[in-house]
């Protein structure tokens, strides 16, 4: 979190939806990260954390799993290939040793799934999902999914099974701005 900058949101613009400018939003999405680590060993939360490339979702996941490795917290954070691929190399063999037992997608504290959406649509991808998703609320183990899709392609996408258990059992933060990874090959200067 040390090296967080809200500097590349915008101050000006409120967001007609929210009210609220991209600097204003994301500084409260901070501070309900900030809780999450602050509360983990105490509070069940799981986070989902959606809007468009570039915007944060990721530095922010690994800033959390940050704080939670320092505090000597099982984390496992995987892109959402790398996620169901190892069910695939797990039951299959199918791309030789998988980096990852799955069991462990269940045990560790805290699992963290990045860029929900990228992987290949299919019902053996779902199923996994939900298994994983239910098994960890059942445990109350925490999970942080982020993805580029937008809530209502979330439930097209995946069953209704699965975007109940998103809906009802995570904090859900829509994170807004422009592409920050552009911005600063764009921009190679600090905006003021």
């Amino acid at each position: 979190f040390d090296t967080f900058s809200y500097e590349w949101y915008d101050k000006k613009t409120p967001i007609p939806s929210i009210g609220l400018t991209p600097y204003n939003n994301m500084q409260n999405i901070v501070s309900i990260c900030h809780r999450f680590v602050d509360e983990f060993d105490t509070t069940y939360d799981n986070l989902l954390l959606f809007g468009d490339t570039g915007v944060g979702k990721t530095f922010l996941s690994n800033c959390i799993a940050r704080a939670l490795m320092d505090s000597c917290h099982s984390i496992i954070y995987l892109t959402a290939g790398e996620f169901f691929d190892s069910f695939k190399s797990d039951d299959f063999k199918e791309f030789g040793s998988s980096k990852f037992d799955t069991s462990f997608f269940v045990e560790c504290d805290l699992l963290i799934i990045d860029d929900l959406g990228t992987e290949k649509a299919s019902d053996y991808n779902f199923s996994n999902l939900f298994n994983t998703i239910n098994e960890r609320l059942l445990r109350r183990k925490s999970i942080i999914i982020s993805s580029n899709l937008e809530m209502p392609d979330i439930e097209t996408r995946y069953s209704q099974r699965i975007f109940s258990r998103l809906v009802s059992a995570y904090s859900i933060l829509r994170l807004f701005g422009d592409d920050i990874r552009c911005m600063k090959k764009l921009s190679p200067t600090k905006r003021s």
